[in-house]
């Protein structure tokens, strides 16, 4: 694989709920070995449920702060990375990513292998851009790309 010139400034921007996120390697840029992107979440953002999938996730925060929730039942735990720190998910691990802060949070992500990752969010952004998307049509996105939901965030996840 060769190196690929990126400019933030014009990558291709996918606009997906609370998240503005810019394309620097797409999975055809890499043979469907990645999926590297920024995303910048606005405060209160994130997915609203637990989900879990095959590939793995590698997030680096640049600026402000994520709150990662992970695992299930009893063993759900709450991380808060903030700027400088890298939060790796393996694949099949349950989670989900908020900005539980008052100013956006921006993260260098990479998702391996990155065919499912990208399809579902250009799948799930194409959906969102409808005025209101049935959930029928989000849960068939989400099986059709390996993403299974998993119910509400945990209100008793131990802090980490």
């Amino acid at each position: 694989m060769d190196k690929i010139p990126v400019d933030i400034a014009t990558a291709e921007r996918i606009r997906l709920g609370t998240e503005d996120i810019a394309v620097l390697a797409s999975s055809a840029d890499t043979g469907g070995a990645l999926f590297a992107v920024q995303t910048t979440m606005r405060p209160g953002g994130g997915p609203p449920v637990m989900h879990r999938h095959g590939p793995g996730e590698v997030y680096y925060v640049t600026e402000g702060e994520f709150t990662f929730y992970l695992g299930e039942g009893g063993e759900a735990r709450r991380i808060v990375a903030r700027a400088g720190e890298v939060v790796p998910l393996a694949g099949d691990t349950p989670h989900t990513i908020r900005n539980e802060s008052q100013t956006d949070a921006v993260a260098f992500v990479v998702h391996a292998p990155g065919a499912p990752m990208e399809g579902f969010t250009r799948a799930v952004a194409a959906l969102a851009a409808q005025d209101a998307p049935a959930i029928e049509d989000v849960l068939a996105v989400a099986e059709a790309h390996g993403i299974e939901l998993l119910g509400p965030i945990p209100s008793h996840a131990a802090r980490v």
